[in-house]
């Protein structure tokens, strides 16, 4: 879990430099994108063999140990961001998760992970690089704050943040929806610990 978060701050700091079509993707997209959403993979493959408070546990550790090493390998600011959006948003998932894991397989992982990526993504790029956090957070990050075309293609110009946070947001949700196919393929192996420990019993 910390090197899934210690590497997506990392990579959050450096905008994917490529074009699609007319797209400049550094006006939309951070590396960080794609790394970011295993981290929900892993809380929820958690949740499922062991339990919600065993998740709260690999949460609690996972944040503690990102925010120390981001702190060292990142910024400041961007550890307080990270580990802020990573914690209340693990927590969103757990608990969402939980509530659904009773239906079908795929329901509480898809369901959980969308609604924790939004809170994620808000709260991490909201305190990073917004204005409104630089006094009390400090290292602002002219780059991102400069104005640009939102998305990079409506003529509306806002801080380049936002289109990041667009962005970010688009790939966590796609890369959320593929990693249902190893969370499926890994559920033959996660037996649920009480089974796992009927069984040992019989």
């Amino acid at each position: 879990m910390a090197a899934v978060i210690v590497a997506s701050n990392i990579l959050v700091q450096y905008p994917v430099a490529a074009t699609l079509g007319g797209l400049d993707l550094a006006d939309l997209l951070t590396w960080g994108a794609f790394t970011y959403p295993a981290a929900f993979l892993v809380t929820d493959l958690t949740n499922r063999r062991f339990g919600p408070v065993a998740a709260r546990k690999v949460v609690l550790v996972g944040f503690a140990l990102a925010v120390l090493l981001s702190v060292w390998l990142a910024t400041p600011r961007i550890a307080v961001a990270s580990g802020s959006a990573f914690l209340l948003a693990h927590l969103l998932d757990i608990a969402v998760f939980d509530r659904l894991r009773r239906f079908a397989w795929w329901l509480a992982p898809a369901v959980s992970s969308a609604l924790a990526s939004v809170l994620d993504t808000v709260l991490f790029f909201g305190l990073a690089f917004s204005l409104a956090a630089t006094p009390l957070l400090g290292h602002g990050d002219e780059f991102a704050t400069a104005a640009a075309p939102f998305l990079g293609v409506f003529s509306l110009e806002l801080p380049r943040w936002l289109s990041w946070a667009a962005g970010d947001l688009t790939v966590k949700l796609l890369v959320a929806a593929a990693l249902l196919v190893p969370y499926r393929l890994l559920l033959a192996v996660l037996v649920p610990a009480a089974v796992s420990e009927r069984a040992n019993r019989a």
